[in-house]
């Protein structure tokens, strides 16, 4: 079925996430409650709320989204070429010009989402933060009332899988094992924070983030069994 779905159908895509507030003690103090209650299943006993509030940014109740990187296929004269842009102005407008292109762009029944865990990560972020800033939901990832088979989202996680929904695989593993190369050679999710906050670098993180993009579409093209795109067939917009 892979081999099936047309490349220039997919929109990849990747987000980088931080805390809504760059410390702990900047939360509203009803929100600080909320956290502790949120966070107590996975930090425990091991650490305190304050401690563990720079993870804040995997939930999107307490995160926010800095960018999103959308990577997609456009074959002409029989050369193949892939195009990469991110989104990276304050969330609501990066939310509102990522969901224009989904509207205009990638919102008929052939076109597909496309990122490594974004079912469980990816898709539900933007989801609720669309939400939370009273923006509409576009059809791709409204999925109220839709039946699985009629979800058009794509996840080589999941495709990795083969069924064996216990394991999971990060996306520099893949990468790894496929022997394609590593989009991992300077930050590291953990770092997206501090680099952010602290450095106030956010292109370093726009750098980063659309190398996931590359390496999530190389991951598809193993995975059907196709040549790697070449350096020469990347354009950055």
């Amino acid at each position: 079925m892979l081999h099936k779905i047309k490349l220039e159908h997919i929109l990849f895509l990747d987000i980088e996430t931080v805390p809504e507030y760059q410390n702990y003690e900047q939360l509203p103090e009803a929100k600080r409650l909320l956290w502790e209650e949120k966070s107590f299943y996975q930090r425990k006993e091991e650490f305190t709320a304050q401690e563990f509030y720079e993870r804040a940014g995997i939930w999107a109740e307490f995160g926010k989204i800095v960018c999103i990187s959308v990577g997609f296929f456009r074959f002409k004269d029989g050369q193949r070429h892939f195009r990469i842009t991110t989104f990276k102005n304050d969330e609501k407008t990066l939310l509102q010009e990522f969901t224009n292109l989904l509207n205009k762009h990638f919102s008929k029944p052939k076109h597909l989402l496309c990122a490594h865990n974004g079912k469980e990560f990816d898709f539900p972020f933007i989801a609720r933060r669309l939400l939370i800033h009273d923006l509409p939901l576009p059809s791709k990832l409204n999925l109220f009332g839709k039946k699985p088979w009629e979800v058009a989202h794509l996840d080589p996680l999941e495709l990795w899988k083969f069924g064996d929904y216990k394991h999971f695989t990060s996306l520099k593993l893949l990468t790894n094992v496929l022997n394609i190369p590593s989009p991992k050679d300077d930050i590291s999710g953990k770092d997206v924070c501090a680099v952010y906050y602290e450095e106030q670098d956010l292109d370093r993180i726009v750098t980063y983030c659309e190398k996931d993009v590359l390496a999530i579409a190389q991951v598809i093209l193993k995975l059907r069994q196709e040549n790697l795109l070449e350096d020469s067939e990347v354009i950055l917009v």
